[in-house]
């Protein structure tokens, strides 16, 4: 299952949303209202969980400044990865657009599509206002 977030614009250098992005920790602030619980567990993953859902453990997988960071899945039953790709406009603008990936049965794959869109959409959502 592969879902695409709408592309959002940020005002800052593709370098500085890297940096940004590249710190798991900021991700809390990008989180939506829902949020019942977020913890930093290490320099290249966290914690999360949305009132009335599992708890996810992401972990940076792969990074490629200042264009792409792969997060995926670190433990549990599902395997899968949130890759953000980073687009430079203009020296001091970017473009920013979320991919979520993964192999999912069909029954799975159509009961979270609907929740793992609007969270994917809420995040690019929330980087034009915290970036």
């Amino acid at each position: 299952m592969n879902l695409e977030s709408p592309k959002v614009t940020i005002q800052k250098s593709a370098q500085d949303t890297f940096n940004f992005l590249a710190d798991v920790k900021n991700f809390e602030k990008l989180m939506p209202e829902n949020i019942s619980k977020f913890e930093v567990l290490d320099d290249d993953k966290f914690l999360f969980a949305l009132k009335g859902m599992p708890e996810i453990v992401l972990k940076k997988k792969e990074v490629i400044a200042p264009n792409k960071i792969t997060l995926g899945a670190a433990g549990g039953k599902l395997d899968f990865g949130l890759i953000a790709s980073i687009t430079e406009i203009k020296s001091d603008s970017s473009e920013v657009q979320l991919n979520f990936e993964g192999d999912f049965n069909p029954m799975m794959a159509m009961m979270i599509k609907g929740p793992i869109g609007k969270f994917i959409e809420t995040l690019v959502t929330n980087m034009k206002t915290t970036i």
